[in-house]
């Protein structure tokens, strides 16, 4: 008799669960089987007693009943227990069983043997130890024997209706860390359709500006838990302490006490009003003749909306002791004192914030004094709404110091000043921060170790030294830049008894500082059994002979178009030519394939790195022939810095070692923020390694995944500002990427974006269904590549544009895969035929008018990279134009589509449609809601499917991407259908 019941329930079970009503506040959950997805760690004794079926809830999600109609048999002991339960704050525990139970009278020849009713156990334990193989019944507590209020019989059965009964049982109290629930089948037919493990606590509430926190109820049902109250900010307790009881059933009772709002503050419902927190971020620059001011708001406005600024001005005389105090407000944060030099040039100390006006007279005795009529603050200086002022008339012999207060309608009630931050200016250029003495500690005939003092000057936390180098005499000067982090460096792969200027300047958050003088340092002489004029006759004539070889070489391969097959590190001989010509003040790519040996090539442009420095702490990731992993790098002094370590495992062919190698001499030529920075090479052990700075939130596609929908359009913007800001870079220095997309994007804890994978990938991947296999041999990323680089191969900063364009639909869709499930075939055929891909889900139409920008057939009206970060800095400065989004307006007369997708209006049905787009099961909510023709749902927004009852996010998008691209389908048919 189990089988007719089972599918009676299956039949029916939608309109059971349906019928179920919300949890109430007080009410916490430890278990809800409807919330179980996969294995849900249930266990049956015997195996056949209980059966699970699976079903859908009202969202079409599935879950997990049981049931048992063991009814022909007598003597029945068929048990069932949940997965273990942590009981969390629980003291007392309550069971909801949701169940529907057949009377025995509507089966036949079952008199004996039928029984109408079920026993539930519980078990408490600390820990998950309960045997999978068995169950033991003396182990369990017996909670109670569960009757159905009402039962089904075959009438019932006949008209598609079943009776759910709801019980409600009680245990406690509960000492133990979790427990198990079991239920016991002694001969009866019944479903277990629902099972909920809950305990009841007070919600966190707020009474007389007081707050509460949420507290579980106690252990007895006639219990009082007594709960402190915590006043408001800018309350005080007035009298007695607040405090209220939680009852057993989690309900509020009996308050005492309470607080009221401190002097300075307003009570407005149920909070207190007051002044505001200090401006934030306050910046300074010099423009020219005068300076312009900058913050943000404070990140607490008094719960007011009437928030205003004002500037005060004084003017200091310079080289004074600095005399900025900390203010006595407790809301009151550290402010940036800083200096510019004349060529608008700022460095930054962290000092204490001044006070207002009230302390103007203690500033004063330090030589400050208010400044007088011929300072022109714009647009004024007192209930300044805008967060940004100008100020002239400054006189370079001064100093001066800007306060920036915020206040509102309360701050005169408040006895305290207004909160502020400073900034102090100064416009000369005297030194600051900067590096006065270098030494050298020892020195070879190809290297030279120096070392240096920190800069006497308070300029805030030195995150590194850049120390710049050049032979002193030199027809045609050439500077090499390297890095450390700490006072020291030797720098190597020098000439023999060759003079060398050196400078150092310091890098901190506010920027670098000014570099120190040049400084003169020789490498000793080189061990050659010449002396004066021959030595030097010698040296000359072996550099002109090896310039002439060097020359023949690379003519000869020039000519030859060695190294032209597909990859990123090798530029090859189809796209414009990457030649190296050392010019002052501009710094170019050099191809590392024109080195015969690659190590040569590393060892100019990668500083090898001891391998016991190195620690690998876990992989993250890993490919056929390599691995990145997760490591620290030792550092002087016994600090580590986190560092991504790729791996070449052994194995390898020398071409796979030599590209790799070749991504380290690639990346050791860049030096920009929003490139991957390198750290070094080990080449001289096994495995190869090249060491990189640590990305804590990995490539940016998964992060956007996994982050859907969390950041706002600023926040994207600015991340793809970052990636426009390092591809220019890369296009300044005639480097072309070849595989820009969202994957080789890296994203760090601070949210800045930084290109990489510069030739590693495109060797040692192997991803069939990212890339298309041209003739000419290689693999090509379709998916974000130009057409005339898939057709021609033909690979310029243009190329890379165009898959700047199909990162930023990667950002603002949030990671979704370009083209969908179109095969790459079907994705050239499209892009030939002029279509492209349709603004996403709340995406800004300034940014999608951009992408468009990108994707012009013709290359040479893509935008540069220069003028794609200007135009992404002027949607930073003005946010407005990012508020009207591409959803829900119509579409341009030239639409963009997917010709891949189904062509909606060659369906005669709304059903049709959805079946299309696999969301057929919406159908009869679309019906019920009245929309039955394919342009009434072209009219749908995201409100209206809520409405409906789509309520899965998922969901939305998929719909609202058909919706769209069934407008432009509209459009195109009433405008001729004209493509790009």
């Amino acid at each position: 008799m189990a089988r007719p019941f089972l599918m009676a329930f299956a039949l029916l079970s939608w309109t059971l669960i349906r019928s179920r009503s919300l949890n109430s506040e007080s009410e916490v959950n430890l278990l809800d089987s409807k919330m179980l997805e996969g294995d849900t760690g249930w266990m049956a004794f015997p195996p056949e007693g209980w059966e699970e079926i699976s079903g859908y809830d009202e969202f079409y999600t599935p879950i997990a009943t049981y049931q048992a109609c063991h009814v022909m048999e007598a003597s029945q002991d068929n048990w069932l227990r949940t997965a273990w339960v942590p009981r969390a704050d629980a003291e007392r525990l309550y069971v909801e069983l949701k169940f529907t139970l057949r009377d025995c009278s509507s089966i036949p020849g079952v008199a004996g043997t039928c029984k109408e009713t079920f026993n539930i156990f519980y078990r408490e334990t600390d820990s998950d130890n309960a045997d999978v193989n068995s169950l033991s019944p003396d182990d369990y507590v017996k909670i109670d024997t569960i009757a159905a209020d009402e039962s089904f019989g075959q009438v019932d059965l006949g008209g598609r209706v079943m009776k759910l009964n709801t019980e409600v049982r009680d245990v406690g109290p509960l000492t133990r860390r979790g427990f198990y629930l079991a239920f016991q089948d002694v001969g009866a037919c019944v479903a277990l359709v629902a099972v909920r493990a809950f305990y009841k606590h007070c919600p966190q509430t707020r009474r007389s500006l007081s707050s509460f926190s949420a507290t579980a109820a106690g252990a007895d049902a006639t219990a009082l838990v007594e709960v402190q109250g915590m006043c408001l900010p800018g309350a005080i307790v007035v009298e007695m302490a607040p405090r209220m009881f939680c009852s057993a059933d989690g309900e509020w009772l009996v308050p005492i006490g309470g607080c009221s709002c401190q002097p300075g503050y307003q009570q407005v419902m149920d909070r207190c009003q007051g002044p505001p927190s200090p401006p934030r971020e306050l910046v300074a620059s010099l423009n020219a003749s005068w300076v312009t001011l900058e913050w943000s708001p404070p990140s607490d406005i008094g719960s007011r909306m009437d928030l205003a600024y004002q500037v005060m001005c004084q003017k200091c005389a310079q080289k004074v002791e600095d005399v900025l105090v900390s203010s006595n407000s407790t809301e009151m944060t550290d402010g940036l004192t800083r200096r510019l030099n004349s060529n608008g040039r700022m460095t930054a100390t962290v000092a204490m914030v001044p006070g207002t006006e009230n302390r103007l007279k203690e500033i004063a005795k330090g030589g400050c004094t208010p400044c007088g009529e011929e300072v022109r603050i714009l647009p004024g200086d007192v209930d300044l709404k805008e967060t940004r002022v100008a100020v002239m008339g400054l006189d370079s012999q001064y100093d001066y110091v800007f306060e920036v207060a915020s206040l509102n309608g309360v701050s005169s009630r408040s006895p305290k000043a207004p909160a502020s931050v400073s900034v102090r200016l100064s416009i000369n250029s005297a030194e600051f921060g900067q590096v006065t003495n270098i030494y050298q500690e020892s020195v070879a005939k190809d290297s030279l170790s120096l070392s240096w003092t920190a800069p006497k000057h308070d300029i805030g936390t030195i995150l590194e030294y850049e120390i710049t180098f050049s032979e002193k005499v030199q027809k045609k000067v050439s500077y090499t830049t390297v890095k450390s982090k700490w006072t020291s460096v030797t720098l190597t792969g020098l000439k023999p008894a060759t003079m060398y200027s050196v400078q150092i300047r310091a890098r901190t958050a506010a920027g670098f500082g000014p570099f120190s003088n040049a400084f003169q340092f020789q490498t000793s002489e080189q061990s050659l059994d010449l002396t004066g004029e021959q030595s030097q006759n010698t040296i000359v004539w072996l550099s002109i002979v090896t310039g002439l070889i060097v020359l023949i070489l690379i003519v000869f391969f020039l000519l030859k178009g060695r190294y032209c097959g597909y990859s990123k590190a090798k530029q090859n001989c189809d796209e414009e030519k990457q030649y190296h010509v050392k010019l002052p003040g501009l710094k170019m790519y050099v191809d590392p394939f024109t080195y015969e040996d690659p190590c040569e090539a590393v060892h100019e442009f990668a500083r090898e790195i001891d391998v016991n420095r190195i620690l690998i702490e876990g992989v993250v990731g890993a490919g056929e022939f390599g691995e990145v992993c997760r490591g620290r790098m030792r550092l002087p002094g016994g600090q580590a810095a986190p560092v991504a370590v790729k791996t070449l495992k052994a194995g390898y062919t020398e071409e796979q070692r030599r590209d790799f190698l070749c991504e380290a001499s690639i990346m050791g030529q860049f030096d920009h923020p929003n490139i991957i920075r390198l750290e070094g090479v080990i080449t001289r052990s096994i495995p190869v390694m090249i060491v990189t700075e640590f990305m804590e939130n990995g490539s940016l596609d998964a992060f956007l995944r996994k982050n859907d929908g969390q950041f706002t359009a600023m926040q994207l913007v600015g991340m793809l500002r970052g990636i426009a800001a390092g591809m220019k870079y890369l296009a300044d220095m005639s480097y072309v990427h070849r595989d820009l997309a969202a994957r080789n994007i890296l994203v760090n804890s601070n949210l800045m974006c930084k290109v990489s994978d510069f030739g590693l990938s495109r060797i040692l991947e192997d991803d069939p269904d990212a890339a298309y296999t041209a003739k000419q041999g290689g693999r090509i990323p379709v998916r974000w590549t130009a057409p005339e680089a898939i057709a021609f191969r033909k690979f310029t900063s243009a190329s890379d544009m165009w898959s700047y364009g199909i990162v930023m639909w990667e950002v603002t869709s949030y990671g979704e895969r370009p083209y969908w499930d179109m095969s790459n075939q079907d994705v050239i055929k499209a892009i030939e035929e002029g279509y492209r891909l349709p603004a996403p889900m709340d995406c800004p139409v300034a940014l999608h008018q951009l992408m468009l920008a990108c994707w012009q057939q013709e290359r040479t009206l893509r935008p540069k990279f220069i003028h794609m970060v200007a135009a992404l800095d002027r949607l930073i400065r003005t946010p407005a134009s990012l508020s009207v989004l591409a959803n829900g307006t119509p579409r341009s007369p030239r639409p963009y589509l997917d010709p891949a997708l189904p062509a909606f209006l060659a369906f005669g049905s709304v059903g049709d449609w959805l079946e299309a787009i696999k969301m057929g099961r919406y159908t009869d909510n679309f019906t019920a809601a009245g929309y039955t023709s394919l342009d009434a749902v072209a009219r749908m927004a995201l409100e209206d499917l809520a409405r409906i009852g789509v309520t899965l996010v998922g969901h939305q998008k998929k719909i609202l991407n058909g919706i769209q691209i069934l407008r432009a389908q509209m459009v195109q048919m009433q405008d001729s259908g004209v493509q790009v």
